[in-house]
């Protein structure tokens, strides 16, 4: 058995309640790309912020522009064998809670049931005037309607959906407003500059706090709404493993690191581990 399979698989065996912790380096076997490089840098642009897409119409109408292509890629997305590692783990009675910052909503379809959306769920949309949530699927069809005829190109697909256009390709891109209000249409997901909501990080740092150890998964932690997870529970004293290419902001915190993809070696420890 190689060390780091056997270092994983030893972790894991030594824990009653596990909470979990992933990012978008779980899902790009799925096919959906991650946000940063091996150092934690950026691949890409920044995405769009909150502020920028709650005061502008040409921002609302390039972002829903660009959502309108990557999601009929990014929608097809299934999960791989470290989301059905991390259902198993529950099955077995392993894990107390994953808490995911993607917003695929595949630790669900593998069967996970504990999950915590951090960021929320890409396949719904929130009214920001009512209140009312649809499906993503609903409002894709809406947006098809309302653009007949338009047509664009991607040059470079991105995370949770997001694609490159050309700069021209989005003037004449229309998004309906809230079929009962005629307020601004919004994807159910924590955007940059937007602020988790406060039950939500309670519910997570509550499982964090009951939990006897932490598993990092796929992610950097370069964004603090996750990585305060992984500092409360070094306060703690919480044991910590992180498995991910390249560093993370936690490296100092954890007592096991494997630099590797998750996506090979999660499935093969908890296959040795439940065997």
């Amino acid at each position: 058995m190689a060390p780091e399979l056997h270092s994983l698989r030893s972790f894991l065996s030594k824990t009653r309640f596990l909470v979990v912790l992933s990012g978008a380096g779980v899902s790009t076997p799925s096919g959906i790309p991650d946000y940063r490089d091996r150092n934690g840098d950026r691949k890409h642009s920044p995405p769009i912020q909150f502020a920028d897409f709650m005061r502008s119409k040409a921002a609302r109408r390039r972002y829903w522009a660009r959502s309108y292509i990557g999601w009929q890629r990014f929608s097809r997305a299934q999960p791989n064998p470290a989301h059905h590692a991390l259902a198993r783990l529950e099955d077995a009675g392993k894990m107390d809670t994953l808490i995911t910052q993607n917003v695929d909503r595949l630790h669900s379809a593998a069967g996970n049931r504990c999950v915590i959306d951090l960021h929320g769920d890409l396949n719904k949309v929130r009214c920001m005037g009512c209140e009312a949530r649809t499906e993503r699927a609903d409002f894709q069809r809406e947006l098809e309607h309302s653009n007949e005829g338009w047509r664009a190109r991607a040059t470079q697909y991105r995370a949770d959906g997001d694609v490159a256009l050309a700069d021209d390709a989005t003037a004449t891109f229309s998004v309906p407003d809230c079929a009962a209000c005629g307020g601004i249409v919004k994807p159910d997901v924590v955007m940059f500059g937007e602020s988790v909501p406060k039950d939500r990080v309670r519910t997570a740092m509550d499982a964090v706090e009951r939990a006897d150890a932490l598993l990092v998964v796929g992610t950097s932690l370069m964004v603090f709404s996750g990585f305060r997870f992984a500092r409360r529970a070094g306060e703690m004293g919480t044991p910590v493993a992180i498995v991910n290419r390249g560093r993370t902001r936690a490296d100092d915190l954890a007592e096991l690191r494997i630099d590797e993809d998750c996506s090979s070696l999660l499935p093969a420890a908890v296959d040795s581990m439940l065997l």
